[in-house]
């Protein structure tokens, strides 16, 4: 083997039997390429590591091989996910968003008055009819539905929200505390 002045300059040399050594490890041209790349990068970065008189290309060699194993248990951690499919899987909504949304409501709901409470509970959590749920209450269907009415817009205002912004969306699990709470069972 010729002697070069400065290390660096043997670096070149090794670079086909590094490119060779990287597709056996690798199957794949492309990525064997990017890994020789790395090798040489790392190789003129810490040349200072190197003993001059030994073999630059068992040395080389050893970084490559470390440096495609680094890689491997880096990647074996890594889902592929194009699309962002997993990704968009593992989000998951922080619980006390829920909980102090779930406060604020109960809060507000207990402001109410009696007949309020109980129209939204037999309409909005039960899923009566306002004519059933007229019936039950002893009133007519019309209070009824103008008691539901103002309920949710009490209750609305209560919470601070928008008229006719839906202050149940997603929190069946809620209604079910309210009824529990209230003395009243689910049906």
């Amino acid at each position: 083997m010729t002697s070069f002045a400065d290390p660096r300059d043997e670096l070149a040399v090794h670079i086909p039997s590094l490119r060779a050594f990287a597709i056996s490890l690798t199957r794949n041209v492309a990525e064997a390429d990017d890994l020789v790349q790395d090798t040489i990068l790392k190789g003129w970065s810490n040349i200072e590591k190197y003993t001059i008189g030994t073999d630059m290309r068992a040395w080389l060699f050893t970084i490559l091989r470390n440096t495609f194993f680094s890689a491997r248990r880096k990647t074996r951690r890594e889902v592929a996910d194009p699309d962002g499919i997993h990704a968009g899987s593992l989000f998951e909504k922080p619980a006390h968003d829920g909980r102090l949304a779930f406060t604020d409501f109960q809060r507000a709901f207990d402001r109410l008055s009696a007949e309020h409470r109980e129209v939204l509970i037999l309409v909005g959590a039960n899923g009566y009819s306002y004519e059933e749920a007229a019936e039950m209450m002893g009133v007519a269907t019309g209070t009824a539905k103008s008691r539901a009415n103002r309920a949710r817009a009490r209750l609305c205002e209560l919470l601070g929200m928008e008229a006719g912004e839906d202050f149940l969306s997603g929190h069946s699990g809620a209604t079910l505390a309210v009824m529990g709470r209230s003395g009243i069972q689910a049906a």
